[in-house]
């Protein structure tokens, strides 16, 4: 257990709010002494959020190592050669942070590590008798954000959990995800977090199945669609459209929007007010990097919908497929083509869901309708496959004999980020309002007045003796009591206890930090009140 002297502390509270601070976590944090930045999106963790950042951790270690996995700690400094052998030296973009040493030699500072574990693996796990096995760690990671901001939400440096796994069947694979997805799962209900899992998109990861864990919170910057009446969520790129009804007749607007898709230029239709989901465009296409064209672009293409040219690729949403009698506008001047069936009249090959889903939607899974939510990511599971193994030649052995590529899962938590996730939705007013199992502090002990022999004897009194169960910070500090009031309120231990002027009775206050109810008892009845407020 921990028993500080705040006099001894460094707990360095600030009054007012920095300019700079966008974010409530942000904010908060600062002003309530837990971290101090030492340049844009890098931050040092004072005693207090270093805390935290400890109990996080420690609950992500219970979780992981129920699972079987084994941690490990890997370089932050990373060879080039590695990265080369993937191809993603060259394609990861400014966001990876790459040095020389004295030798002229290119590394890169981990923005994440398959290509460090699969390095390491490659020579070790080389029979299927070794397998399934999963490894992490917890440690720094390093990206050169464009624009760092929201405190620990968006950093240039960060505390990442990471995890990877290794398969000789895909079948294996498929119960270490889910496997790892409930240990996720319980990881972020320990954390107090209001949180969705939500169908996701794998982006430059690679790999297909994908889920993200978000915390809700109106700073996020990801919209999440979920179902009113199910479990049901989806990152909004990835969120499904239903087809219409068999009964659904539109006299109804389209238009068309125009991408460049490696050496091929792409048409499609869309209704009128919908919006072309890229994503979903890429994926259909089976390419990484799809780019609208300009205005002036698509006046070059003199694209004729009724007779197009054979080097543009021609695709529709799915809703577009039913409507008759519709209206196809197309081009800078909004070019108008009436009176079309789009299911015959056009050259249309494919028709695709390819639209963002909208708030009213019906859910994908048939229960309810869409509604929408801000979430912060705090955690990602992946099927990588054989993506990095067949780059980087990891292969073992089967009962065969025969030689095949490792088959891979990553999963990864933002661990200083879940720290920020959780002061997102705990605090009010005054301050920070932590939930038990990660408060720096469970308890809070403030005599009124230091000065007096028997509030301060009995304050160091009660520090001792719930020391010996609970976190106890003792505010020994020869300050005003409003001072001590305020700064306890800011830093949100879910326990206060006031030692005022009934001290030579043994009565002190006892202050619910979330609810802010108070009680005064008899320092005989303390633990059984502190009991059922841990309980809670």
């Amino acid at each position: 257990m921990l028993w500080m002297k705040q006099s001894q502390l460094l707990i360095p509270t600030m009054k007012e709010t920095p300019s700079d601070a966008e974010s409530v976590s942000h904010q908060l944090l600062l002003r309530a002494g837990y971290i101090r930045q030492n340049a844009a999106g890098i931050y040092s963790y004072l005693p207090l959020g270093f805390i935290v950042l400890q109990k996080i951790e420690e609950i992500i270690r219970e979780e992981m190592n129920a699972t079987g996995a084994q941690e490990l700690l890997m370089p932050a400094i990373q060879p080039a050669e590695l990265w080369h052998e993937t191809g993603r030296w060259n394609v990861y973009g400014p966001e990876l942070m790459r040095l020389k040493d004295r030798h002229g030699r290119d590394f890169a500072l981990g923005a994440t590590h398959e290509e460090l574990i699969t390095s390491l693996v490659r020579d070790e796990l080389n029979s299927y008798k070794k397998l399934p096995m999963t490894l992490y760690q917890i440690q720094t990671k390093y990206r050169d954000e464009r624009r760092p901001r929201f405190g620990l939400l968006r950093g240039r440096e960060f505390i990442m959990k990471d995890a990877y796994s290794f398969h000789d069947k895909s079948e294996s694979l498929d119960e270490r995800y889910q496997m790892m997805y409930d240990a996720y799962s319980r990881v972020f209900e320990r954390c107090g977090l209001n949180f969705r899992a939500v169908i996701a998109d794998s982006g430059a990861m690679g790999g297909k199945d994908t889920h993200e864990f978000h915390a809700l919170a109106s700073i996020g910057e990801d919209t999440i669609a979920y179902s009113d009446e199910s479990d049901y969520a989806a990152n909004t790129e990835m969120a499904e459209v239903l087809p219409p009804d068999a009964d659904f007749t539109a006299d109804a607007e389209v238009q068309a929007a125009f991408f460049r898709a490696n050496d091929d230029t792409i048409a499609v239709y869309y209704l009128k007010g919908d919006e072309v989901n890229d994503v979903k465009v890429k994926n259909v296409l089976g390419v990484e990097i799809l780019e609208a064209l300009t205005d002036e672009e698509i006046q070059e293409l003199q694209f004729d919908p009724l007779n197009p040219s054979d080097h543009i690729k021609v695709m529709a949403d799915q809703w577009v497929e039913v409507i008759s009698n519709g209206s196809l506008f197309v081009g800078e001047g909004q070019k108008r083509y009436n009176d079309i069936n789009f299911g015959q009249d056009l050259h249309i090959k494919h028709f695709h869901d390819l639209r963002f889903i909208k708030e009213g939607d019906p859910s994908p899974d048939g229960r309810g309708w869409i509604k929408f939510a801000r979430g912060i990511e705090i955690g990602q599971v992946f099927k990588l496959g054989t993506r990095y193994s067949e780059a980087m030649n990891a292969v073992f052995l089967d009962e065969q004999g025969k030689s095949k590529p490792l088959i891979m899962g990553c999963y990864g938590i933002g661990v200083s980020r879940t720290l920020s996730a959780v002061a997102e939705q705990y605090h009010d007013e005054k301050g920070l309002t932590w939930p038990n199992a990660l408060a720096p502090y469970k308890i809070h002990i403030i005599p009124v007045n230091v000065k007096n022999d028997e509030q301060l004897t009995l304050a160091e009194q009660l520090h001792l003796q719930l020391g010996d169960k609970w976190d106890v910070l003792l505010d020994d500090r020869k300050e005003r009591a409003g001072v001590k009031f305020a700064d306890a309120d800011l830093i949100g231990c879910p326990v206060r206890i006031t030692v005022g002027k009934r001290a030579g009775e043994g009565y002190i206050e006892v202050k619910i930090r979330k609810t802010g109810d108070m009680l005064e008892c008899h320092i005989d009845e303390l633990n059984s009140v502190i009991e059922a407020q841990m309980h809670d």
